[in-house]
Order: structure tokens, then sequence, then C-alpha cells
């Protein structure tokens, strides 16, 4: 028997993506050791979101394109019986089970069972008799079929990412019935076509399901890797996740290890002294990501060299910064300050002057910076005039949290110490008080106000890569020396996938 058709692109480029995804990636002999990032999947959430897989299954039998099923076979006395069937597609599907598990440092298993699936199509056929007499005839076709699917998915390194295998595919067929124009008893005729097509038709709905489950098995993980990717993005600031050992498949759960070096313009990040070690992470919780304090400070880096640690307050949050306590200080200290110039024609500008230096440890994340205070007032009429100027070395304490879609950041103790501290109204800086009260209106104020825009300024920006999509569930921000751990459960947005899939494809 013979089969034949067009080959489908994507079928093709599954032959090259095997033949690349056999080059392993090469990493050094300490692969740790450039480990910023780890995933950590455990299996609740792998059974979590095996429940999509019947999307999965049911594009894969929607999309793969059968090819036209030609044979012929001589039959004693009878002469020779040809036949061709065309037009082969999905016409009804429906699976009842799925299952997975995790195979120790070998592959996800996926057992999908009884799989109801329908497929219709045009069967021609030649009948060419002993004594000359000819038929042929074309008749449209139904194949009733009941199939389990066992798949075997392997994660392995290709072009520095995750990439997924599943060629190793298998159908299992319980029932494969071919029924003519609706007859459900067909003819000897009919019979004798069910009979010695059945083996060639198994071959190839095999053969083209498992392949087109091969090519969406990659296509998900290249989608994983590019919202990953777009996730730890933002305009010229962006990671590289590129892998920093081969994928981990465990009893218990599946790891991921990438590299997670800041790019930004001419910026350069090494990183070669990773404290990372499997041991570090648990398996209670559904997702895990590790994070290096190397990351942390990379990132405030290219912040800073972006110019994005820069803030001014006017207005009514001016007034609020200045006039935290109603004493005869205060009232006193803003007079000599602000010279009579009202809050509405005054700035203050903050940035930072160095960038920030970050350091994770249990009692929460340690940052310290060098920041400089200019305060200008417009007075009508005038020119503006620069009234108060300040360089200081400010460090804080930060626990992190995340609850109801947003990101919280809570400042505990914090200190402040002068570097440079010029007042329009002091110009010999004898005046003490002036400088006491900035200094309890800075720590007072002035810092929980800048934690307080740069909490919605990330939570705005971890929604607008699909963060609150997902329904989060009780996560927990820990942080311990060098280290900071996300753990948390979700739940998968149903329509996700399956938007993604009608997208793609």
């Amino acid at each position: 028997m013979l089969w034949a058709g067009r080959m489908r692109p994507g079928t093709f480029g599954i032959l090259l993506m095997l033949i690349q995804v056999s080059a392993a990636c090469e990493f050094g002999p300490f692969p740790y050791s450039v480990t910023g990032i780890v995933c950590r999947m455990t299996k609740p959430a792998a059974l979590l979101l095996n429940q999509e897989t019947a999307q999965v299954i049911r594009t894969a039998f929607r999309n793969a394109k059968f090819p036209n099923i030609t044979g012929e076979r001589s039959m004693r006395l009878l002469g020779t019986v040809a036949y061709k069937l065309t037009d082969i597609q999905v016409n009804d599907l429906s699976i009842e089970q799925s299952e997975v598990e995790l195979k120790e440092n070998d592959a996800i298993h996926i057992a999908i069972k009884n799989v109801t699936a329908f497929f219709k199509g045009t069967l021609t056929y030649g009948y060419a008799g002993a004594w000359f007499l000819q038929l042929f005839h074309s008749v449209d076709f139904e194949i009733e079929s009941s199939i389990d699917l066992q798949i075997n998915i392997k994660l392995m390194c290709q072009k520095d990412q995750v990439a997924a295998d599943a060629s190793d595919c298998y159908l299992t067929f319980h029932k494969l019935t071919l029924h003519l124009q609706g007859d459900k008893e067909p003819g000897w005729l009919k019979q004798l076509f069910t009979d010695f097509i059945s083996f060639t038709l198994k071959f190839v709905l095999k053969n083209e399901v498992c392949n087109e489950i091969n090519f969406l098995a990659q296509v998900l993980a290249n989608f994983v890797h590019d919202l990953a990717a777009n996730f730890v993005q933002d305009e010229t600031i962006r990671l590289d996740i590129s892998l920093a050992s081969v994928p981990l498949i465990k009893e218990n759960y599946l790891e991921s290890h990438h590299k997670g070096l800041v790019m930004y313009k001419n910026y350069s990040d090494v990183f070669s002294d990773s404290v990372f070690s499997p041991s570090l992470l648990t398996e209670s919780r559904m997702l895990y990501f590790w994070l290096s304090e190397h990351i942390l400070n990379s990132l405030a880096s290219a912040a800073f060299l972006d110019k994005r640690l820069v803030f001014t307050i006017r207005g009514e949050k001016l007034q609020e910064l200045f006039e935290m306590e109603d004493t005869e200080t205060q009232r006193k200290a803003v007079q000599m300050i602000f010279q009579g110039t009202s809050y509405n024609d005054s700035v203050a500008k903050v940035w930072s002057l160095a960038h920030p230096q970050i350091s994770l440890q249990p009692e929460g994340t340690i940052v310290k910076s060098l920041v400089a205070v200019e305060v200008s007032i417009f007075p009508p009429g005038e020119e503006s005039l620069t009234v108060l100027y300040m360089e200081m070395e400010i460090t804080v304490t930060i626990q992190a949290a995340y609850a109801e879609k947003k990101l919280i950041l809570h400042p505990l103790d914090s200190s402040i110490e002068f570097k440079v501290f010029e007042c329009a109204a002091d110009p010999t800086g004898n005046d003490l008080s002036i400088r006491n009260f900035l200094q309890r209106v800075i720590s007072g104020v002035g810092i929980p106000e800048v934690i307080s825009r740069i909490e919605p300024a990330l939570t705005s920006l971890m929604n607008s890569k699909g963060l609150h999509l997902f329904d989060i569930k009780n996560p927990e921000i820990i942080t311990r020396k060098g280290y900071a751990i996300v753990q948390l459960d979700f739940s998968f947005p149903n329509h996700l996938l399956l938007d993604f899939l009608q997208k793609r494809l």
C-alpha cells in the first residue's frame, strides 16, 4: 500500500527542530555559578496545567494535514481493486481522561485515554475485473475511532532556551471503523476496503497527529519563553533568560535555570558567583522563582543609567511632605525655606546621584543610595530660586508582598547621613533645627512617598505583561542572604492558552 500528500510547513520545521535539539547547548563545569533566575514548577502545577491538555490535543487533531491515501490490491479471480481516500479531516472529537507523570531525568509522561474521534472524507475506488469489467465509484466516508495516546515530552536546550521534544508519541487504536455513506453494515466490497485500508490508515493518523503534537509542543515552549522574555523587559531594559544549565525533570517538579543578566544599551553585566542550590527550594507550593541579589543590583544600575530614578513633588504632595507635624519648629522651618512662596509655586526634585546598592537579607531588602534633593521656588514675576539643596546617603529596609493583584512595599527602619547641605535661609549651616526637621520629614514622609510612587509603577508594569490575568493564591516573597524566593499557588486563565492557539495556528 502507498500513501502520498503534501507535507505541511510545520512538519518540515519539526525535522529541522529535532536536528537542532540533538545538538545540546554547551555549559561550563559549574552551571549553577551563572544562575541568576530559577523557575521550579511542582507536580500540583503540572497536574493543573494538564487540564489544558485537551485543548492542545483537539488543536493537534484539527490542525493535522492528513495526506491523501492511495493503494491497490490484487484479488484472486476479481482482478485489481484500487482506492484513494481524500479530504480527510476531523469531524468530531472528545477526550475522556488525561494523566501526567514526571519521570526523573527522563520525560514528562502524558497519558490521554479514550479519545473518540470521527474523521470524514471521500473514498474513490475502482475495480478492474478479470473479464474486463470495470467499476469506479466515489462515496463519502466516515471513520469512527477510539484511541489512547501516550506522549513522552523531553525538555532540552535549543539555542539557549528550553525546547520540548514530543516525538516519542504513540497512538493505540481500540476501534477503527470505516463507514461508507453512513452505512453501518457495509457489504462485502465495502468490508473489503475496511480490512485492507486499516493498517495504512492507522499509520497515517499516528504519523500526522504525533507530528502535530510535536509541533505544538515546540510552539508552546516558544510561547512560554516569549511570555517570560516579555515579562522581564521594559523598553530598553531587559533580562537575558537564556539557560544556564539543562532543564531538570524530577519526580515531583520541573526546574529550569537562567542567566538573568541585565541587558541595557552599552551596559555589560557579568555574573559568575551565584549561591543557588536546588536545596534552597521546597516542593510544597506550585510555583517558585529564585532571584539572585545580583539581578536586583543590575536592574537598579540600568534604571539609574536610564534616568528613571528621578521624582518631582509639588502642590498638595509637597504641602503634605512639609506639614507632617504641626509645631512651631515646623512652621518656622517652612517659612525660612520657602520664603513665603506657596506650595503651588514650588517644586522639589529628588534623584539618585549613583546607582543604588541592594542587599538581600532575612529582615528584608536593604537599599542604600546617594540621593540629592533640590527645592526651588517660583515667586510671581521673579526668576526661579533654589532655596534648598541636599545630598544624603539613605539606607532603608523594605519588605515586599503581593496581594489583591498589587505589589506592596513596606519600609521598615531607615537611616540618613547628610553629605551636602545648602539652605538659602541658613548659608552658614549653623541652624541645626532646619536640618533636624528635614531629617524627620525625609524619614517620616519622604521615603514612604517615594516608595508609594514605585509601588503602582511596578504593579502597572507587571499587569501590562499579563500578571493580573492569573489568579495568584497566597504569594510569599522571602528574602535571604544574597537571594529572594517568590513562591505561590495559582489558577491558570483558561482563555489564555485557547486564545494563543487560535491566533498562532
